[in-house]
């Protein structure tokens, strides 16, 4: 990294840090009790509640209430109409009602902000009486006559019509109700018009003309896909590219790729949902990625995550390195999962599973992945939580296995062990932690201590030329194993609200680790050097987050950034072609980055189903886990940048 770029990277850091714990903290309003979050630079989640009425303002009993954005939830009314949704995650979401007899709400884009409650007011139609006792609305034509006969349409002194309490007050219905007498007869206009507030293109006879058929006929059917059916969803058309400086943007060599992908979600009962995922790619590498999962919702003394997953590779391209080790040009991943969140007490909450995960490519295929967490609360605002864990991760594992939350891609990208022959190895980690949280206000301050133990800590390496393979700088990397390690650490972080708009969070870690490197680490060295750890080491790191809202312009954006003085990199020698010095190649101060921003597109928007533009530019090579290794992301040599932009469509 040259001068300029670290003075840049520590200045970032220094104006976060500043925000974060600016005068402006102690005097942000009171907010809810903070749940406890278990990765690095999270926010809090926050929560939806409100009331469903019908058009008399009456409770609806039993609606089911839905909200999509980036997680989705559903919750059912009870006899007051109340509805809440919890534990969402900060952001906007579309937020609809359903019910039997009634016609389906229009959605509310509603912004989740951490640690608080958000209310939020629906009203559901009756069918077939919208607002007046009979099943239509009498109204004149259109004409060029005088003025109308009914006394309840009459013009008052202010120059406006007296209307029943209960009409509906839409403006299609207002103008329809303030219509001219005309010269022609009477006529009446159904419910599904008045009620949608969308008049039909129509001729001079009152009649739907060639273009109102064909777009009555348009909108009908969307919304009775959207509006009608009891689930929720999200399509995503993307594509995604690599690069390793600009100038590759505009060139052949970017690795671009096209992605589809598929949510739907409903609930299960008034307790309970589920979710289907699918992603697919095409090209030189065909993949495809499925998922399914089933939570509990809360209030519940055991609260359920199941799912499930299964993906698939195959590569018919010309790079030797890429097809090394797989026979017949593809490889295969699946996983199964299940957690328990087991209430004890009301302050006490234990929660139990594990992780099966099965990968074709691996000479010891099964991989078990167990976790225990303990939370305690033993006064208000204030918790204290434990958790031991065993976690197996294979070498490419970031390939196969799908996002829980965030941008989800398909298997995108080849690996292959360094070593021509040597099989792979998954790495094994041991992990002990314990955190204590606090909220202070709207923040909430956290202190953890942990201890790992690593086996066969993996290193992956982009940007590496094999004698007799073809380049492989952006689509294709190399994972070898570095050795094992004992790592300890302490970090403290702070969760806040540094505006009305803006969230964040800081974390700072110092670890002391101990290496015994592999016995085949030496063919590493020319590559990355600093990759090759012997001894003891400190590592200190500081990670933080941004997430900010702007309403006026329905303009979301959400920034990671992560500095550490432990990043490996490639050699002086394998940048320079000459000969490097070991004292020379140590591990150096660095910074990976995610930048995402979503802007909303309401003038494409239909029904109740909301369009989205996404752009994200990214180098983190692995997402952040509680119970990962300290060096997983460490140890990722010249990952290049990934961009991913393309529509969304939640319905």
């Amino acid at each position: 990294m040259t001068g300029s770029s670290r003075v840049i990277a520590f200045s970032a850091v220094g104006v976060l840090v500043l925000l974060c714990v600016s005068p402006a903290v102690a005097r942000a309003q009171s907010a809810p009790q903070v749940q406890a979050v278990t990765h690095l630079a999270s926010l809090a989640p926050g929560a939806i509640q409100g009331i469903v009425q019908d058009e008399k303002g009456a409770p609806v009993v039993g609606a089911m209430v839905s909200a999509l954005g980036t997680s989705s939830a559903f919750a059912v009314t009870d006899r007051g109409g109340r509805f809440e949704l919890r534990t969402l995650s900060p952001g906007p979401y579309l937020v609809r009602a359903h019910l039997t007899g009634f016609i389906a709400s229009r959605g509310q884009l509603v912004d989740v902000r951490p640690s608080s409650r958000v209310s939020s007011s629906i009203a559901l139609r009756r069918v077939g009486s919208v607002a007046s006792p009979s099943s239509s609305y009498p109204v004149l034509a259109a004409g060029v006559g005088g003025g109308s006969s009914d006394p309840a349409a009459q013009p008052t002194d202010a120059g406006t019509s007296t209307t029943a309490i209960d009409d509906d007050h839409g403006e299609v219905a207002w103008r329809l109700r303030h219509a001219r007498r005309g010269i022609l007869k009477d006529v009446t206009v159904p419910d599904e018009v008045i009620a949608g507030d969308t008049p039909p293109d129509t001729n001079v006879f009152g009649e739907p003309g060639f273009l109102g058929r064909g777009a009555s006929a348009a909108r009908s059917t969307v919304a009775n896909l959207f509006g009608a059916a009891p689930f929720s969803g999200q399509l995503n058309l993307l594509t995604t590219g690599s690069f390793d400086t600009p100038q590759q943007l505009f060139t052949t060599n970017n690795f671009e790729r096209s992605v589809a992908y598929l949510a739907l979600g409903a609930p299960v009962g008034e307790h309970a949902d589920w979710t289907a995922r699918a992603a697919l790619t095409q090209g030189d590498i065909a993949s495809w990625i499925v998922a399914g999962e089933y939570t509990t919702r809360a209030p519940a003394r055991h609260r359920y995550d199941l799912g499930l997953s299964y993906s698939t590779q195959r590569y018919d391209g010309g790079n030797v390195a890429a097809r090394r080790g797989v026979t017949d040009g593809s490889r295969n991943a699946g996983a199964i999962y299940g957690f328990d969140t087991f209430s004890i007490a009301p302050g006490v909450t234990l929660t139990y599973g594990g992780r099966y995960a099965h990968y074709d490519y691996l000479e010891d295929r099964s991989l078990i992945s167990p976790r225990v967490a303990l939370t305690l609360q033993p006064a208000e605002h204030f918790r204290i939580s434990t958790m031991i864990s065993h976690r197996e991760v294979a070498p490419g594992a970031e390939e196969f296995m799908p996002r829980i939350d965030g941008i989800w891609l398909p298997p995108q990208r080849t690996f292959s062990s360094l070593l021509n022959g040597r099989s792979l190895e998954a790495e094994r980690n041991d992990h002990i932690e314990v955190e204590m949280e606090r909220d202070l206000a709207s923040a909430t301050l956290s202190i953890r201590a942990f201890r790992q133990h690593v086996s066969d800590q993996l290193t992956t390496l982009f940007g590496v030329d094999m004698p007799g393979a073809p380049a492989a700088q952006l689509g294709h990397y190399f994972v070898h194993t570095s050795g094992d390690v004992e790592a300890s650490g302490l970090s403290a972080g702070l969760r806040t609200a540094i505006a009305s708009r803006v969230h964040g969070a800081v974390e700072y870690s110092l670890t002391r680790a101990r290496w015994e490197p592999a016995a085949d680490v030496a063919y590493m060295l020319f590559f990355a050097p600093s990759a090759v750890r012997a001894g003891s080491e400190r590592i200190h790191d500081v990670s933080t987050s941004i997430e900010t809202a702007v309403p006026e312009t329905s303009t979301h954006v959400l920034v990671l950034y992560r500095v550490s003085n432990g990043f490996a990199h490639q050699s002086s020698a394998a940048r320079a072609g000459g000969v490097f010095v070991p004292a020379l190649d140590r591990p150096e101060l660095d910074a990976r980055f995610d930048v995402q921003v979503r802007q909303s597109l309401p003038f494409m928007d239909f029904s109740s189903a909301k369009w989205e533009m996404l752009l994200a530019v990214r180098n983190f090579f692995r997402d952040a886990a509680a119970d990962q290794s300290v060096y997983d992301e460490l140890l990722v040599v010249r990952p290049p940048k990934r961009i991913v932009g393309g529509l969304t469509l939640k319905f």
